[in-house]
């Protein structure tokens, strides 16, 4: 851990804390082109009576697109996604569903501000559609402590940054705890960038997961 010409100390090692993790799957690409056939065209059928998306601008689906059948493939993509995570994480209960499932398309210019997804446990996005200038999510320090002294840094490393940019393409899945604030920076392709995200959260919470830990 510590470099010293004449070391005073005997031994050091650096303990990692607390971490916060982002799952990134990339579907096969059979599966990845089945699944945009099927999706984009119950999107181009929801958006069939609304005007163009002007510079700048977003849209957002319903939140129950998991219901459909055409999501079936996608939903059970996320489904096994979700209970490899809880399995990683040594969850002792892995009774989890999809709460809410909605598509996103964002126009030239636009952008989607940082946010979480409260109440939920684990959330997620799947790419359709991207391209250069549109590939790219945020995902933001979690530990809001930190940035109350920001020193200047010779380098940027995951131990010192208070942002991380994660590059995805079509086909990618990523999976993230629902707390871990996120954002999208303005599309600077010419092309619609399309997605879907999800929130997952665990089945008759009240009832099997509620009981004092203390």
């Amino acid at each position: 851990m510590v470099k010293d010409d004449a070391p005073w100390f005997e031994a050091s090692e650096v303990i990692p804390m607390f971490p916060t993790l982002v799952w990134k799957l990339q579907l096969r690409p059979e599966l990845r082109d089945a699944i945009e056939a099927k999706i984009l065209a119950v999107l181009d059928g929801m958006r069939r009576e609304a005007p163009p998306l002007a510079p700048g601008e977003g849209w957002q689906s319903e939140q129950t697109l998991h219901k459909r059948e055409d999501f079936r493939e996608l939903v059970s993509c996320v489904e096994r996604a979700a209970k490899s995570v809880l399995r990683f994480l040594q969850i002792g209960y892995d009774a989890i569903e999809i709460t809410g499932c909605w598509a996103t398309v964002l126009a030239r210019g636009a952008s989607h501000r940082a946010h979480r997804h409260p109440n939920n446990y684990l959330s997620g996005v799947y790419y359709i559609r991207t391209h250069p200038g549109s590939d790219t999510i945020n995902f933001h320090d979690p530990r809001a402590q930190t940035g109350v002294i920001r020193p200047p840094v010779t380098a940027l490393t995951a131990e010192n940054t208070d942002q991380v940019v994660v590059r995805v393409s079509n086909g990618t899945l990523l999976m993230f705890p629902s707390y871990l604030e996120h954002s999208v920076d303005a599309n600077q392709g010419e092309a619609e960038r399309i997605s879907v995200s999800f929130n997952l959260m665990f089945s008759s919470f009240t009832e099997n997961l509620t009981r004092p830990l203390w």
